[in-house]
């Protein structure tokens, strides 16, 4: 099997094309190719000499992965199906640090949404072949974990769909957990940002996460992306029994992180929080989740619940939302509800569950 380029930085790249025997331009010129031209092979860079095209060939590829499978909703939006081989971390505790520990491979399949929206084009982005934090509302969750995404399965995702050339946006909101696989994500956040990659400015780019620490402080550390927190309920104990790494990862200390950084600026925080009928969505929750954010400069987003098998809360109706929304407006806290996008093809949130259609 042949190495992968994408992924690569300008460093990287240029050791690899000293071993071959190559001048060391050529990894700039190697960069440009993939990262801005978004070429398929090697030998569609025409400005290196055919042989060492063909040197860089016989070892390398530059590994974009085409799709597998393609859905398309009703409202526009489009499910894209990709292969890829898995790195597997072999017993790394929740609370241990984000480094990838590569203990072979597995084959897995995740999906990546596209989401139109006027000028808009979104990719919603997965970072993993299942997912370990074991939320109970997710179908991803209720997978079990399969294994991480490399850096080049991250960006072959914004290479490969039929939309690569008008992204506008992006969200790592797919598969997985992103700051569970920090390091790889981190890379693939690197490429879309720097002048030498995609070259994208870090706004156009949110992070969704449950919280993981400490990797959360090294995201907010060093890179401008936006934040989107997964909190889904004010209450510790009630949290614990939809999301178990509440355990691990409580939600006060993250909150207790998040304001130690700046989100007055351009960079912004929001909390993600998925409405379940009778549990999380009285007066009571509100003012408890005003309480929890009070201060802090952020918004809070609504979203109606997807119903998936054995679990036993509904969607609330739209007046307990509405209800809930103007709660927290009235307190000082921004809040709005995200229109669901993709249901009809399982594509809206918490429903990707990696699968081929049959």
């Amino acid at each position: 099997m042949k190495k992968r380029l994408l992924g690569k930085t300008p460093d990287e790249l240029r050791e690899i094309v000293l071993e071959a025997g190559l001048p060391g331009f050529t990894a700039g010129q190697i960069a440009q190719w993939i990262y801005r031209k978004k070429v398929r092979t090697i030998d569609q860079m025409t400005n290196i000499s055919r042989s060492g095209r063909q040197k860089l060939s016989e070892e390398y590829e530059v590994g974009v992965i085409p799709y597998t499978d393609l859905q398309i909703s009703r409202d526009g939006t489009k499910k894209y199906l990709f292969p890829v081989r898995c790195t597997m971390k072999s017993g790394l505790a929740l609370t241990d640090d984000c480094k990838v520990e590569e203990s072979g491979l597995e084959d897995g399949a995740v999906e990546a949404v596209m989401i139109p929206d006027e000028d808009r084009a979104t990719l919603c982005v997965s970072a993993q072949s299942g997912c370990r934090m074991g939320c109970r509302f997710c179908m991803t969750g209720r997978q079990g974990f399969h294994g991480h995404l490399s850096a080049a399965d991250i960006l072959s995702q914004f290479m490969a769909v039929d939309e690569s050339d008008r992204l506008t946006n992006a969200v790592f909101m797919g598969m997985g957990e992103p700051l569970d696989n920090c390091e790889n994500v981190m890379r693939a956040i690197e490429v879309l940002t720097s002048d030498w990659g995609f070259g994208w400015s870090p706004k156009r780019i949110t992070l969704s996460t449950i919280g993981v620490l400490p990797a959360l402080k090294r995201y907010l550390d060093e890179c401008r992306c936006h934040l989107a927190v997964s909190l889904h309920d004010p209450f510790p104990e009630e949290r614990f029994r939809i999301m178990p790494v509440e355990k691990a990862f409580d939600i006060r200390d993250i909150l207790d992180l998040v304001r130690q950084y700046d989100f007055t600026g351009q960079r912004r925080v929001s909390f993600e929080y998925t409405m379940f009928s009778g549990f999380n969505d009285s007066i009571r929750h509100a003012d408890a989740l005003s309480r929890l954010l009070k201060g802090l400069e952020c918004r809070v987003n609504l979203i109606r619940f997807h119903q998936i098998p054995d679990f036993p809360y509904d969607c609330p109706s739209d007046a307990v939302i509405r209800r809930f929304q103007e709660r927290l407006n009235a307190n000082g806290i921004l809040a709005t509800v995200r229109a669901s996008r993709g249901e009809d093809i399982l594509a809206a949130c918490g429903m990707l569950a990696g699968k081929h259609k049959k």
